[in-house]
């Protein structure tokens, strides 16, 4: 009988996903530990004190700073940061390069009514979106959308993103912001709070450090001369005596200079970020309701800056879309119509909205050829067109054709990955050589481009445009075809 044979020893069998578990929990302990470190001096500072300071290292920048809190919707936002351009300039700080926000994520209130949000809460409001932004993979910097290479390269103002800002003031990344685990009393959380708290002024001034400009639409119109021969008088536009009593509210709006208020000489001028609320300012009674700062004669660079904002195109890849759209799928002479029917102030005035419309088509159709060809970019879902206007058009296809763009279709798709690829965001920081190819968070989406890919399609519209009176993306519109964009993206 053979002896039995020994058997050979087997090592157990483990299973790949406990293999793959136990590298992953070893990287995330590694990168948390990590993670801490970068971030430890600014906590650290902040607990030194009762009231938050400034970093070291933000103290030790050479540099001047400028920001605000941008709101409402795109068009609105965009004419804030036309607004910031030019104050930056006058002031001599670099100016923070904001996100594009949600639609009415953060809201102003009525500056005619003397009923807005305090500058401290709007900072702090549109902080919580930033951070909320970053973790959904939807950030995008308005300098990816609009193109400001014409003011960087003329050297005529100075620009940051907000996200590298962020890294080197308050020694915190936003990208900490992209983990979808983070938790309200993690470090990470506190940090990012924290940041957000000394952005926005919450605890006052600092010297040095910060200076919160609050104040606001309610009592300061900002002005601007060489002179300063406006600075400190009554503002033509004041509170009535019924508002006055109706909402027990005391306001006088005085007319202040920007220059001598914030700049050089000032008391503000040590600080080394200057922290606007809202920058958003348009024509009533008379007078703006925030900024009236206009060209001055005596001042040459103002002079240039100011050409040069008047008019600041979308950036190329969006443009290329839009006239490609144009010529390739609607491929003859139409009229745009651009039809805000859902939003605010529009909702209820479907029947004003389209009686211009229906008056120019009419005159089209009898003029001929047929069909006369329409683009309509309206906030009214598509499958919503039944029993309107809209529907009727869509219905009489001897007399008319419809074209319209979705968020999906693909030559929006495109215009977005292409737009991604650019890294317009990276463009003007600085250092940004060392920083090519970096990408923010691994989990960005692409951007929601559609608004800006439509409003170049009405900029080529041959036949004319009809937009909805007061729309602020009208007047955007209007501006594009006065300054000839179509023939620019061709």
């Amino acid at each position: 009988m053979l002896p039995k044979r020994k058997p050979h020893y087997k090592f157990p069998l483990i299973p790949v996903s406990l293999i793959v578990t136990l590298i992953s929990f070893i990287f995330l302990y590694y990168y948390y530990t990590k993670r801490d470190s970068h971030f430890a001096e600014f906590s650290q500072t902040l607990k030194t004190s009762h009231t938050l300071q400034c970093s070291s290292q933000a103290l030790a920048l050479s540099e001047k700073f400028m920001w605000y809190a941008p709101h409402s919707g795109f068009s609105n936002q965009f004419l804030e940061f036309k607004n910031a351009v030019s104050i930056a300039g006058i002031l001599n700080r670099t100016l923070v390069v904001p996100p594009i926000l949600d639609h009415h994520a953060v809201a102003l209130g009525s500056c005619p009514k003397f009923r807005v949000i305090e500058p401290k809460d709007i900072r702090i409001s549109v902080w919580d979106h930033v951070v909320e932004l970053v973790r959904s993979g939807r950030y995008i910097s308005i300098a990816e959308i609009i193109d400001i290479s014409s003011l960087v390269s003329s050297s005529l103002v100075r620009v940051i993103d907000l996200r590298d800002f962020v890294s080197i003031w308050c020694g915190i990344s936003l990208d900490f912001a992209c983990l979808n685990d983070l938790k309200s009393q993690s470090p990470v959380s506190k940090s990012l709070k924290q940041c957000g708290s000394l952005l926005a002024g919450l605890h006052g001034n600092i010297e040095n450090c910060i200076y919160g400009v609050d104040e606001d639409c309610r009592t300061t119109v900002w002005t601007y001369h060489v002179d300063g021969h406006e600075d400190g008088v009554l503002d033509s536009f004041q509170p009535d005596e019924q508002l006055k009593q109706k909402k027990k509210i005391s306001y006088v709006r005085r007319r202040k200079d920007v220059f001598r208020t914030l700049g050089p000489g000032s008391d503000v001028e040590s600080a080394s970020m200057l922290a606007f609320g809202s920058l958003f300012s348009a024509p009533y009674k008379g007078s703006e309701s925030y900024l009236d700062i206009h060209e001055s004669h005596q001042d040459q660079r103002f002079l240039s800056l100011m050409e040069k904002i008047k008019f600041l195109p979308f950036v190329p890849e969006i443009m290329i879309a839009g006239n490609e759209f144009a010529k390739e799928t609607i491929k003859a002479p139409f009229l745009c119509a651009q039809l805000r029917l859902l939003d605010g102030q529009f909702k209820n005035h479907h029947k004003a909205t389209f009686h211009g419309l229906r008056q120019k088509l009419e005159s089209l159709r009898q003029q001929g050829p047929l069909p006369v060809h329409i683009f309509v970019m309206t906030d009214l879902p598509r499958d919503n067109w039944t029993d309107t206007y809209l529907g009727d058009l869509v219905s009489d296809a001897h007399n008319y054709k419809v074209n319209f763009l979705r968020e999906d279709d693909q030559l929006v798709m495109q215009a977005a990955k292409k737009l991604t690829a650019a890294g317009y965001g990276q463009r003007f920081i600085p250092n940004s050589e060392s920083r090519i190819g970096k990408k923010y968070c691994s989990n960005q989406r692409l951007p929601d481009v559609l608004l800006y890919v439509e409003q170049t399609v009405c900029s080529c519209a041959s036949l004319g445009f009809i937009g909805t009176p007061g729309s602020t993306i009208a007047e955007n519109i209007e501006l594009m075809r006065k300054f000839g964009t179509c023939s620019r993206g061709s």
